[in-house]
């Protein structure tokens, strides 16, 4: 059974955490709200639109093969659906890495930004490796 941690009266609502305050450095870092949102349009739309041509790969293939315009086998359905849906996935790195970090966006599709992210994650890995003790032994 479980523990309470405190007892409340009956009919008294659990008041929810008091938020942590932003550390300013040192401490853990917080994206900011501008940031985030960049990346979640760059995830939706480096994601949705491939998943949406996986689904439709489904809906054009029964449409062309039940009318008998043409015969296709499933195995270049399921294929094709499935390079779509990878595709899609593929995505979500796209749009992280591809976002600009600093508050200024980038250009349209963020190219350039990519290839500055990945440096970035690579600094931020060794510096945690050097604080947590130089690696395994």
């Amino acid at each position: 059974m479980a523990r309470r941690s405190e007892a409340r009266p009956f009919g008294e609502p659990k008041r929810p955490p008091a938020p942590r305050p932003r550390s300013e450095g040192g401490g853990s870092q917080v994206i900011p709200e501008r940031v985030a949102n960049r990346m979640a349009r760059r995830i939706a739309i480096a994601t949705g639109i491939p998943t949406l041509m996986g689904m439709g790969v489904f809906i054009a293939s029964y449409l062309l093969v039940s009318r008998g315009i043409v015969e296709i086998e499933p195995v270049v359905t399921l294929v094709a659906s499935g390079a779509c849906f990878l595709l899609g996935l593929a995505g979500l790195s796209y749009g992280v890495l591809a976002s600009s970090w600093e508050d200024a966006p980038g250009s349209l599709l963020g190219i350039e930004q990519i290839g500055v992210n990945i440096g970035r994650i690579r600094a931020s890995v060794r510096a945690m490796r050097q604080g947590s003790g130089g690696g395994t032994s």
